[in-house]
C-alpha cells in the first residue's frame, strides 16, 4: 500500500454534487492533486478540463479524470456517486438504487486504498454511510457522511436572518437522520453564549415556539424546495464538503454534525446518523455529549428507529 498524499483528494461521481464539490475543493487551495472518477469517463474528463482552465486564477493544482487505480495514494475519497433525488421523491426512496451502486463502488475503492478517509455524500447519506462501513470493513472513524452539516448551516443562516445577526455567531445543530426525521437541538442553541430565547427577546421576537417550529420545518423542506425550483441542490453541499475536508486536512479538530456509526452514544447503537463529533486528520476523534432534553432524546431515538427499519429491510 502506497503512502498517502495528504494533498490529494478523489471524487467519485461527477454529477451536479460531485462537480460542484470538485470546484469548491479547487477554490479552497487545500489540495495539490485531485482525481475525478465517473462511470461516464467523458463527464469526468469534461469537468476536470473545465475546472483546470480556471487554475491560472487559483493555486497550482493537478486535476484530471482517472479510474480506481488512481485512488492508491488519496488521503480523502469523496463519494457522491448515486442516483439523483427527483421532484416528489424522498431521500429514502433512493435507498435501493444507491445501495446497489455502493455494492459495486466501495469494493473498487478498498481494492486500491484501504487507508483513506471515506466521506460519503450521496443520499440517503445515513444509510449509505452505514452501507459503506459494512461493505468496506474500514475503521468506523474513517468512514462518515456529510450528514446534517448542511442542514445545520441552513438553520444557522435562517436564525441569522431572523435575528439580524451574523450566522457565524449562532451555535446550534440539526441532529438525527439527514431527512424527514431530523430536528434542531434547541436546548443547546445559543447566540455567542446567550440562550436563544433570551436573544430572541432582545431582538424583539417573542413568539418563540411558533418561530422555532417554522424555522425547523423550513430547514427540513429546504432541499425539496430547491429541487422543485431548480431540479437539484449542489452549491450548499459542495461548501459543506469543503468545510469537512478543511477540518481533516488542517487537523482542525472542528465539531461538526457528520453522519457516523453510533455505538451507545445517546443510548443508540447499530445505525449511522448525525450528532456532533470532533473531526481531525484521523477522521472522527470522539463524539460530543450534547445535553439534550427528554423530548429531544425521544426524537433522536425515533430518528434512529426510522433508519434501522430501512437498514433491516435492505442489508
Amino acid at each position: 500500500m502506497a503512502n498517502l498524499n495528504d494533498r490529494k483528494a478523489a471524487i467519485i461521481g461527477c454529477g451536479f454534487v460531485g462537480a460542484a464539490s470538485a470546484f469548491a475543493l479547487m477554490e479552497s487551495g487545500l489540495f495539490s492533486e485531485m482525481v475525478l472518477i465517473d462511470a461516464n469517463r467523458d463527464k469526468a474528463e469534461g469537468e476536470a478540463l473545465d475546472i483546470s482552465h480556471g487554475l491560472p486564477f487559483a493555486k497550482p493544482m493537478k486535476i484530471y479524470a482517472g479510474d480506481y487505480a488512481d485512488l492508491t495514494d488519496a488521503e480523502i475519497i469523496v463519494v457522491t456517486a448515486g442516483a439523483n433525488q427527483k421532484p416528489g421523491e424522498t431521500r429514502l426512496d433512493l435507498v435501493k438504487k444507491n445501495v446497489g451502486i455502493f455494492q459495486s463502488v466501495i469494493p473498487q475503492i478498498t481494492r486500491y486504498n484501504n487507508n483513506a478517509i471515506l466521506l460519503i455524500v450521496a443520499n440517503p447519506v445515513d444509510i449509505l454511510t452505514y452501507a459503506a462501513i459494512k461493505i468496506s470493513g474500514l475503521p468506523e472513524n474513517r468512514v462518515f457522511g456529510s450528514g446534517t452539516v448542511l442542514d445545520t448551516a441552513r438553520l444557522k443562516y435562517l436564525l441569522g436572518e431572523h435575528l439580524a445577526v451574523d450566522s457565524r455567531s449562532v451555535h446550534t445543530f440539526i441532529i438525527g437522520e439527514h431527512g424527514d426525521s431530523e430536528f434542531p437541538a434547541w436546548s443547546c442553541t445559543n447566540v455567542s453564549g446567550v440562550p436563544l430565547s433570551r436573544f430572541c427577546d432582545m431582538r424583539g421576537h417573542h413568539n418563540h415556539e411558533k418561530a422555532m417550529k417554522e424555522l425547523a420545518e423550513t430547514v427540513k423542506n429546504s432541499a425539496y424546495r430547491i429541487i422543485e425550483k431548480k431540479g437539484a441542490t449542489y452549491y450548499g453541499i459542495a461548501m459543506s464538503v469543503r468545510r469537512i475536508c478543511e477540518a481533516i486536512v488542517r487537523d482542525e479538530k472542528s465539531i461538526l454534525p457528520v453522519s457516523s456509526m453510533q455505538n451507545g452514544e445517546f443510548g443508540i447503537s447499530g445505525v449511522a446518523l448525525s450528532t456532533p463529533v470532533i473531526v481531525g486528520k484521523n477522521g472522527i476523534e470522539s463524539h460530543v455529549p450534547l445535553q439534550l432534553s427528554d423530548e429531544e432524546m425521544e426524537k433522536l431515538r425515533r430518528s434512529a428507529d426510522t433508519l434501522k427499519t430501512i437498514i433491516n429491510d435492505l442489508l
